[in-house]
């Protein structure tokens, strides 16, 4: 635990000063974990290295973009390519039309993008492409899947099917979110009765199709395969927050995976590299609603930014060559499989999962289906997990609910070196009665 000398500390107390709980995104701020967040100074690879010089494996990597690794050389010197050519124009450029090329040739069912700086953006503007594609006022959405921090998409279950939800912030007032429900994640009973009541008045449903932030959990084939089936036969467009998992869990997203085509697909995360840059995007008929063609309005000065455009476009590049997934799934398989038998021989609950590069865990027997099950998770157990293993240089999520993330750049000893700093840990903590 750093000192009140040391670096990250007085940075964080100058830091509170002048930012609202001294974080400019609530997560870093280690409140659910406890302790000082770790200031990054710099990062190369696989790792990242703090104020005070102290290394850590960084199974984080920007909460998702840094597939590569932090620093790759094709993308640095692409990025360094664009800033000689000017940072912002506020016009159309031909990066654009490349990035918006590599992104259609990999996600087939787009045939149009749209491009803006972040996946709030991103989803909370194919929500009202959505309603406006629709004419239909109802949204659809999951408890434990996040969307950004759009006024009408942070909301919490109602107290049944016939109410709609309720704002999770302050600020929201409840008339903003009285047309959006909320249901449990893989609760085909409850998405059949939605429905069956409201049906006709759907605009849309919007998943996670492998939800990242209530850490790894997936939608089971059947539940996604319904949520499809429901929104073709009620005439609702099947929206896919692919945030995270476009381009994370496999070169075709989380829709690859599941062999499932909606109708509009958020993306962000990898397809900036890193940078601020986020899409969304779908049939043709459903995105030539979009201003300056169609009547729903979207703009955005810095979308479509050239800098970011070369991030991500080189960035696709990498990840599109042959064998780059294969790799990266078997790396992350190995960390996983790795913890799994660390637990195991501390006699420890533990369960896991993965796709591509990312990845996820529990400290209880069996992998949870749903908000309500993740929620019965030990966090005290996990805190200690997360404190020893970043006392060991290893950085996971300072949060139970986020999953995490392996990139390219992991080399089979980074790897080994967090399997045995788990296995100290796991090794240390009584197990539960």
């Amino acid at each position: 635990m750093p000192s009140a000398t040391d670096p990250n500390s007085i940075l964080f107390e100058r830091a509170r000063a002048v930012i609202p709980g001294g974080v400019n995104s609530p997560v870093r701020a280690f409140r659910a974990v406890g302790g000082t967040p770790r200031f990054v100074k710099r990062a190369q690879g696989a790792y990242f290295w703090d104020a005070a010089d102290q290394r850590y494996i960084d199974y984080i990597g920007s909460w998702g973009p840094m597939i590569l690794g932090h620093g790759h050389p094709a993308v640095v010197e692409a990025v360094q390519r664009a800033v000689t050519e000017g940072f912002s124009f506020g016009a159309p450029t031909e990066r654009e039309i490349e990035l918006a090329e590599a992104i259609l040739a990999l996600v087939p069912s787009m045939e149009m993008v749209r491009l803006v700086s972040s996946g709030t953006e991103a989803a909370m503007s194919a929500l009202r492409l959505a309603r406006g594609a629709t004419g239909r006022k109802y949204i659809i959405k999951f408890e434990g899947c996040y969307h950004g921090h759009a006024d009408a998409l942070l909301v919490k279950a109602g107290s049944g099917l016939a109410t709609f939800g309720n704002p999770t912030s302050a600020g929201v007032p409840p008339e903003v979110v009285q047309h959006t429900l909320v249901l449990e994640y893989n609760n085909l009973a409850q998405l059949e009765e939605a429905f069956t009541l409201h049906g006709h008045e759907i605009a849309g449903l919007m998943i996670e199709a492998i939800a990242g932030n209530m850490n790894f959990v997936r939608a089971s084939a059947a539940f996604a395969q319904r949520c499809r089936e429901l929104c073709t036969q009620y005439g609702a467009l099947l929206v896919f927050d692919e945030v995270m998992t476009g381009f994370r869990v496999g070169l075709h997203g989380a829709q690859g995976v599941l062999g499932i085509r909606p109708d509009l697909t958020v993306l962000g995360k990898v397809i900036g590299g890193g940078m601020p840059l986020a899409a969304f995007g779908g049939p043709r008929a459903i995105m030539e609603q979009l201003a300056p063609l169609g009547p729903v309005y979207q703009a955005g000065t810095l979308s479509g930014n050239p800098v970011a455009t070369a991030c991500g476009l080189a960035t696709l590049k990498e990840i599109a060559k042959p064998g780059f997934y294969e790799a990266l799934s078997k790396k992350t398989r190995a960390l996983v499989e790795g913890l799994k038998a660390a637990a195991a021989a501390e006699g420890q609950p533990f369960s896991a999962d993965n796709e591509g590069g990312m990845f996820g865990f529990f400290l209880m027997d069996a992998l949870p289906q749903n908000y309500g099950a993740v929620m019965t998770t030990d966090n005290a157990r996990f805190n200690a997990l997360f404190h020893g293993l970043l006392d060991r240089g290893v950085y996971i999520a300072p949060a139970l609910y986020e999953a995490g993330f392996v990139s390219a750049a992991h080399s089979d000893e980074d790897i080994a070196a967090t399997i045995e700093a788990a296995r100290q840990i796991f090794g240390k903590t009584e197990p539960p009665k």
